[in-house]
C-alpha cells in the first residue's frame, strides 16, 4: 500500500494559492475520508444510567417551567462527538423528556422524524394530527416528519419518555426547522392501535383499495410487543436473541424512512451475540438487567438504562438473571443505510 503525500510536502506558495481560490488538495486527507478496511468512527460505546440521570431530570422540572422549555429534555450526548454534541450516534439523537401533571408541551411540527418510547409514569398522552395516543410504559409513539404533535399529562407524578430523532442527519443537511401551531382538536375516538390495527395480519378493508397510508399506526403498545416476543422466544434456538421489528401494518415496511425500531428478548441465563451490521444503534433496557460487550467495551446495565452501539461493532449481551427475561428496545439507522445502498450485514 503506497503512502500518500502530506500537505506539508507542498510548497507554501502553492498552498496559499489553493486557499485563495477555496480549493483543498484531496490526497493528504484521502485516508481520513476513505480509510482501508472499515470506517473511522466517532461513536463510542456509551452507557447512560437512568438512576443517575433521573434526579437531574426531575430537578429540571423544578428549575424550568414548561412555558420556558417548550420541550424539557436532557440530551444523551456521546462523548465521541465532543462535549456540546447532540448525537448519540452519527445519525441518532436521543433525549429524556419530562412532563409533569397538568402540563402541556405545545403543538408544533418539524422536519426531523421522531419517536417517543415511554420510560416511566402513567397519564401522559401525545396528540398527532388529532389522534390522541395514550402513553403507557414501554409504548412506542411515532411523530413523523411534518406531522403536528403536542404532549399532555392527565395523571399523577412525572412521566418520562425517551426521544429518538434523525436530527443529526436533517440538521447536517441544513433542513432542520419547526413550526408552531394552535392546540389540536382531538378526534373523539380511541387511537388506531385500539381499533384499526389491533390484530396481526389484519388491516381495515378499505386499505386494500386505496394508496397505502404513510403512517397508519402511530402507537405500538408494549403489552402486545412483550407478548409477541414471549411467543417468538418459544421457537427461537438456544443462544439466539428473539427480535421483532416494528413495521407499517399496511406496507410491511419500516415505520419511518430513516430510523428502524425493534424489540429484543434474551431468556433467563442466556448470553447472545447480535448480528454485526453497518448500522449504528442504541439499546434501551425495558425490563431486566445484564451486561454487554460492545466493540470490546464492557457495559453493565439495569432497567431503563440506554447505551450506544457504533457502526460495524460486534455486540454480545448477557442476561444477569436466571429467573426472568431481559427485554430491550432498539433504534437504528438501518432504513437510512438501506436507501443509500450502503447497508451491510457481516457473518
Amino acid at each position: 500500500m503506497s503512502s500518500l503525500g502530506t500537505l506539508e510536502e507542498l510548497p507554501l506558495e502553492y498552498r496559499r494559492s489553493l486557499s485563495a481560490q477555496n480549493l483543498v488538495p484531496l490526497w493528504p486527507s484521502l485516508r481520513n475520508l476513505l480509510p482501508h478496511g472499515k470506517p473511522t468512527r466517532r461513536t463510542q460505546p456509551t452507557l447512560w444510567r437512568y438512576a443517575e440521570i433521573r434526579p437531574d431530570l426531575i430537578k429540571a422540572g423544578e428549575l424550568t417551567p414548561i412555558e420556558k422549555a417548550e420541550r424539557r429534555v436532557l440530551v444523551l450526548a456521546n462523548p465521541g462527538f465532543g462535549p456540546d454534541s447532540v448525537q448519540a450516534t452519527a445519525s441518532i439523537y436521543l433525549g429524556l423528556q419530562l412532563i409533569l401533571p397538568g402540563e402541556v408541551a405545545p403543538n408544533h411540527r418539524h422536519s426531523p422524524s421522531a419517536i417517543r418510547f415511554v420510560v416511566e409514569g402513567e397519564g401522559g398522552f401525545t396528540v398527532i394530527n388529532g389522534e390522541k395516543c395514550p402513553m403507557g410504559r414501554g409504548d412506542l409513539i411515532l411523530t413523523p416528519s411534518g406531522l403536528w404533535h403536542e404532549h399532555g399529562h392527565e395523571g399523577k407524578g412525572p412521566v418520562v419518555w425517551l426521544d429518538a430523532l434523525d436530527l443529526p442527519l436533517i440538521h447536517g443537511l441544513e433542513l432542520s426547522y419547526a413550526i408552531e401551531g394552535r392546540s389540536q382538536s382531538i378526534r373523539n375516538e380511541p387511537d388506531s392501535s385500539q381499533t384499526r390495527y389491533v390484530r396481526n395480519g389484519l388491516v381495515p378493508y378499505e386499505a386494500l383499495d386505496r394508496q397505502r397510508a404513510a403512517y397508519p399506526l402511530l402507537r405500538y403498545p408494549w403489552t402486545e410487543v412483550r407478548a409477541a416476543l414471549g411467543g417468538l422466544s418459544g421457537i427461537t434456538p438456544s443462544g439466539r436473541v428473539a427480535q421483532l421489528a416494528y413495521i407499517n401494518p399496511e406496507t410491511g415496511g419500516e415505520c419511518l424512512p430513516t430510523l428502524g425500531f425493534s424489540a429484543l428478548m434474551v431468556r433467563p441465563g442466556e448470553e447472545v451475540s447480535l448480528v454485526r451490521r453497518s448500522a449504528s444503534a442504541v439499546l434501551h433496557v425495558v425490563e431486566g438487567e445484564g451486561s454487554a460487550e460492545v466493540d470490546g467495551v464492557h457495559l453493565k446495565f439495569t432497567e431503563s438504562d440506554t447505551f450506544a452501539i457504533p457502526p460495524h461493532a460486534p455486540v454480545r449481551i448477557a442476561n444477569a438473571s436466571r429467573k426472568v427475561s431481559l427485554f430491550m428496545f432498539m433504534t437504528d439507522d438501518a432504513p437510512l443505510q438501506r436507501k443509500l445502498g450502503v447497508y451491510e450485514v457481516f457473518g
